[in-house]
C-alpha cells in the first residue's frame, strides 16, 4: 500500500518537495560560506526541522474545501492526514518522547564524546611513556563497555516504547481505516451488457475543479469520456472517449453548466461491468479582497 499517487499528482509532490529541500540547503550553504559556526548550523537545521513539522500539521489540521483537495486531488487518505497532525503537533507523541527521553539520550552521547576526547589525547600522548601508563587500558575498557551497554539498553527500551505507542498503527491497520473511510466516499454500480451509466455534475462558478476516479472490481474495461453540456443542449467532448480498467483525472471548467461522465458498455454483448466510483465538481476558492473604498472612507 502506498500513499503517493502514481501519476501526475505524485510527480507535483516530489517536485515540491525537491524544490523545498534545495531552497533549505541553500540556506546551509550560505550560512557556512560566510562563517557560521557548527552552533549556528545546528541551530538553523533546528529551525527548518520545526518548520517541517509545523507545514505538516497545517496539512494534518485541514479544512473545508482545501482538505477535500488535500484528499481528492493528492490522494492523502484521511487516516494519514489524522496520523500527520498529532505526530507533529507541537505537543503531540513525538515532543512528548523527546522531553521524558531526550536527557538520558544526552547523557549517552556525552559519555561518547568524552571517550572521543580521552583517545585523543591519549594518542597525542602516546609519545610520553611516562604519561602512558597501564592504567588508561581498563579505564578506556570500562567506559566503552559502559557505553555499549547503556546504549543497547536504551535503544532496546525506546524501541519497545514506541512498538507499543498507541499512536502508531500497522500498515494492515491503516489500510483497514483508510477501506472503511474509501467505501464512504465512493459508489459502486453494476453497469448491464448494452448499457451506460451516466453522472451529470452541475458547476456553478468557472474555474472549478471537474474530478473523477473510479475503477473497475469486475470486467475488463469500460469506454469513459466527459462532455460539456450548455444551455443549448449542444455538446462539447472535454475527455474523448476511451476505455480504461481504472482511470483518475481532473480539470478546471471553462464555463458553468452542466457537465456529463459517461461509463459506457454497450459494445459488450454479454459482460456486465461492476464499477466502482467518485466524482466531484469543486468551486474555486477566491479570497475575500478588503473593501478599499470604505477603508479609504474611514
Amino acid at each position: 500500500m502506498t500513499y503517493m499517487p502514481q501519476d501526475f499528482r505524485g510527480t507535483l509532490i516530489r517536485q515540491q518537495r525537491e524544490r523545498s529541500e534545495k531552497r533549505r540547503q541553500q540556506e546551509v550553504d550560505a550560512l557556512m560560506n560566510n562563517g557560521g559556526s557548527i552552533h549556528e548550523k545546528f541551530i538553523l537545521l533546528w529551525q527548518q526541522q520545526m518548520d517541517r513539522r509545523r507545514q505538516l500539521a497545517q496539512l494534518g489540521a485541514a479544512s473545508g474545501v482545501y482538505k477535500t483537495i488535500v484528499k481528492y486531488l493528492v490522494g492523502v487518505p484521511q487516516v494519514l492526514l489524522d496520523f500527520v497532525r498529532q505526530i507533529n503537533d507541537h505537543n503531540g507523541p513525538m515532543e512528548e518522547q523527546r522531553e521524558r527521553y531526550g536527557p538520558f539520550l544526552h547523557q549517552i552521547t556525552s559519555l561518547s564524546v568524552s571517550i572521543r576526547i580521552f583517545l585523543l589525547m591519549w594518542w597525542k600522548l602516546s609519545d610520553d611513556s611516562s604519561l602512558c601508563t597501564d592504567e588508561f587500558f581498563p579505564l578506556l575498557d570500562r567506559a566503552v563497555k559502559s557505553y555499549v551497554t547503556e546504549c543497547r539498553h536504551f535503544l532496546n527500551f525506546l524501541g519497545e516504547v514506541f512498538e507499543k505507542s498507541p499512536f502508531l498503527i500497522s500498515a494492515e491497520e491503516a489500510g483497514a481505516v483508510e477501506g472503511v473511510e474509501e467505501a464512504e466516499d465512493f459508489k459502486e454500480t453494476v453497469i448491464a451488457n448494452g448499457k451506460a451509466h451516466e453522472v451529470i455534475l452541475s458547476v456553478d462558478c468557472a474555474g472549478s475543479l471537474v474530478a473523477w476516479d473510479f475503477r473497475l472490481t469486475s470486467g475488463k474495461d469500460v469506454g469513459f469520456m466527459v462532455e460539456y453540456i450548455d444551455t443549448g443542449g449542444g455538446k462539447v467532448a472535454m475527455l474523448p472517449y476511451q476505455r480504461y480498467e481504472s482511470n483518475q483525472g481532473n480539470f478546471y471548467s471553462p464555463s458553468v453548466g452542466s457537465y456529463k461522465l459517461t461509463w459506457d458498455n454497450t459494445y459488450s454483448t454479454f459482460m456486465k461491468k461492476s464499477l466502482r466510483y467518485k466524482v466531484d465538481a469543486i468551486p474555486p476558492v477566491i479570497e475575500s479582497v478588503p473593501d478599499v473604498t470604505k477603508t479609504e472612507e474611514d
